[in-house]
């Protein structure tokens, strides 16, 4: 490749794009001193990069992959099943969803059904982070496909959604970037299912493969920093216990999810000119590829939606050239002055942290969820009537809620959560959310988090680790451990590691039996929720909120942010919405961030194929790509990116589980000029969203 060609090529469909100035220290690639070990392997043949060899028609199949021996898989089979796992855990694979139809790897980037299979062929190249300020052993990967254009070259960094292992954004980002011949610049953030078994004394290492704790030495990927005799004396009281990466690193990975998508950046190039650069007698590579010459996108989903915006406002200029956003889990430093209106509606205190509200929804949505108003919520099946109404009382007790009874306590309950920050769009998805233990796990993981706290410490009362029939901890039949690092999404509940209640009268025992020593009543432990909301209080959690925190300085950057109205976990109001007033205040005239409000779409596409999901929302997957498509022509072809709007989808309806096929009537475009009465206005701190 010529150097010359290809940076004249770029400036030539860069139209409207401000590559600014970054040159680099030196005209050799230099290895990054962060880096450890990297694996490189080719996948060709009947393996690739996107599905591992299980193509379209395997990623849909009900039935996970097989592993030969359950109880040694094969990194390949692990891979294979991790792909499997995370494509799944993102995507809606149901044909009448839209899978296959309107995404997948059969779908070309015209939207045409001729790639078949779609399998990718090309190279993965995995290492760790060693050391990135103080977070141990970030993974990082990239996969390099065929048909990168050394012509016109483009890297997009893919963080993991939520606590996922490394490969969590492949179904999403990286399908998309693949398809476009990039290379995919993944990191799990410092998170990732990361379990130590300490009755064992097992650890997983970089390839999901095990080792003992003392064996792996710094090659885990976690290990509770424990000696032997510690170990053992938490076990003597606690048996059958696991800790976890996200939770009991002490590390706080939050803080640095920015640093490590920039890190992931930065480790592409350097495949990019090892592999295609001329190679010296002094045994260095010459520098072909760089931020003056490559396109590099930042896009991914929920914390990793959080985690490339935090990369925008921390790389260094030129670094990355936009960013896409979608459902962003993000803290913002605290900023009194904010608002943000829905219509007339202005919400109060926009803008909360994630401890916030998550801690206040782990309170209340268990109540609202019996609500006879939400007697339509899909799940609602998981949510026991009994249970709920014990939590309804306690709260009551405590002059949480009001109400004289169960019926108007839980409405009162589901009021609060709207006052709190929560659409009323949202209110059918408490019962999922709250009877699956999503919010219960989110509240657990990030109090450990945020406050670096031990394995040891039970912070208020909580612990992982396996249970049996009644909840009581057991050793389990057989070993998550084989296949955590493929299956475990890295807050328990996962792969038979549930949280347990230690202080329950009833306990210790899982946590959703437990029966609170405050009230005497099992009512999925109040005391537990409740020591986590005082928590927020606590000068190390919020410490720790405060380092995972960014200001909304995007600092130019073109920028697309889609979120869900409907949201129920990461409440538009706090997030979103909130992100944008703050950047209006700061780059005021200079911000070219655009948002995309779309109704009906909710946090997991995953749930889209369950009965009464189905009927009530879309997914919000679609537009994400439609949002990359749209920076795609606004870097390439100079198209300008389209207004801040909302987006007013249509829900298929039909019966719960057998909705009719979605259509594109269901999804309409983001529009370059959308009516009046759908535009969001932002100005100096304030945004109005139309009803």
């Amino acid at each position: 490749m010529e150097l010359s060609r290809a940076r004249t090529a770029l400036a030539l469909v860069c139209v409207g794009l401000t590559l600014t100035g970054f040159s680099s220290e030196s005209r050799f690639d230099q290895r990054p001193v962060w880096l450890g070990e990297v694996r490189v392997t080719a996948y060709r043949g009947d393996d690739d990069l996107l599905t591992a060899g299980l193509g379209t028609s395997g990623l849909a199949a009900a039935t996970p992959p097989a592993i030969a021996d359950p109880l040694a898989p094969t990194p390949a089979e692990l891979r294979r099943l991790a792909i499997y796992t995370n494509y799944r855990a993102l995507i809606d694979t149901s044909s009448a969803g839209g899978y296959g139809r309107f995404y997948g790897p059969n779908i070309d980037i015209d939207g045409g059904d001729t790639l078949g299979e779609g399998m990718i062929p090309g190279t993965e190249f995995l290492a760790f982070v060693r050391n990135l300020r103080g977070v141990r052993n970030v993974t990082v990967m990239v996969q390099l496909p065929d048909s990168f254009d050394t012509g016109h070259p483009c890297i997009v960094a893919a963080p993991s959604s939520g606590s996922r292992g490394v490969y969590g954004a492949i179904g999403t980002t990286g399908e998309w970037a693949l398809k476009h011949g990039c290379a995919v610049a993944y990191t799990d953030k410092g998170t990732g299912a990361g379990a130590h078994e300490l009755e064992t004394d097992t650890v997983t290492l970089i390839d999901g493969t095990l080792a003992g704790a003392g064996e792996a030495g710094r090659e885990a990927y976690f290990a509770a920093p424990l000696t032997d005799a510690e170990r053992a004396d938490y076990l003597a009281q606690h048996p059958d216990r696991y800790a976890m990466k996200h939770a009991h690193s002490g590390d706080n990975p939050e803080r640095i999810w920015g640093q490590a998508t920039i890190d992931a950046i930065e480790f592409a190039f350097h495949v990019l000119n090892r592999q295609f650069g001329d190679a010296r007698h002094n045994g260095k590579f010459e520098r072909l590829f760089h931020p003056d010459n490559t396109l590099v996108i930042a896009a991914s989903v929920s914390n990793g939606g959080g985690a490339v915006l935090a990369a925008a406002e921390q790389a260094r200029r030129g670094l990355i050239d936009a960013v896409v956003a979608v459902e962003p889990q993000i803290n913002l430093r605290d900023h009194p002055q904010l608002e943000v209106y829905r219509g007339d509606r202005r919400i109060e205190r926009p803008g909360r942290p994630l401890y916030d509200y998550i801690t206040y929804a782990n309170l209340l949505q268990g109540c609202a969820a019996i609500a006879p108003s939400n007697a339509d919520s899909p799940f609602l099946f998981v949510v026991s009537p009994v249970l709920a109404a014990n939590r309804c009382s306690a709260l009551a007790t405590a002059g949480l809620i009001d109400g004289a009874d169960t019926v108007s306590q839980a409405e009162d309950a589901k009021a609060r959560l709207v006052d709190y920050g929560w659409e009323p769009d949202s209110e059918l998805l408490h019962a999922s959310h709250f009877g699956l233990s999503v919010s219960s796990a989110v509240a657990v993981t990030y109090a450990n988090a945020y406050g670096r706290a031990d394995v040891r410490d039970n912070l208020c009362g909580f612990s992982m680790g396996t249970t049996d029939g009644a909840g009581l901890p057991a050793p389990p039949a057989a070993s998550p451990m084989p296949t955590v690092w493929s299956l475990n999404n890295g807050v328990p509940p996962s792969t038979g590691i549930n949280l347990i209640a230690e202080n329950a009268l009833n306990g210790p025992i899982r946590e959703i039996f437990a029966v609170s020593p405050s009230t005497g009543l099992a009512d999925y432990n109040y005391d537990g929720a409740q020591c986590l909301r005082r928590l927020r209080h606590d000068p190390a959690i919020a410490d720790g909120i405060r380092a995972a925190s960014v200001r909304g300085d995007l600092r130019g950057l073109p920028t697309l942010i889609v979120h869900g109205r409907s949201d129920a976990l990461v409440p538009v109001n706090h997030t979103s919405r909130a992100y944008l007033a703050a950047n209006s205040r700061i780059e005021r005239e200079h911000s070219r961030l655009s948002y995309i409000e779309v109704t009906n779409g909710q946090h997991f596409d995953a749930f889209l194929g369950f009965a009464g999901f189905d009927t009530h929302y879309i997914p919000l997957h679609v537009y994400a790509g439609r949002a990359l498509d749209m920076m795609w022509s606004h870097l390439t072809a100079g198209t300008p990116l389209p207004p801040s709007q909302v987006v007013r989808t249509i829900a298929r309806g039909g019966v719960p589980g057998a909705a009719p096929p979605i259509t594109d009537e269901h999804l309409p475009p983001i529009l370059a000029t959308p009516d009046a009465s759908d535009l969001i206005n932002a100005a100096r701190g304030t945004v109005v969203v139309p009803d």
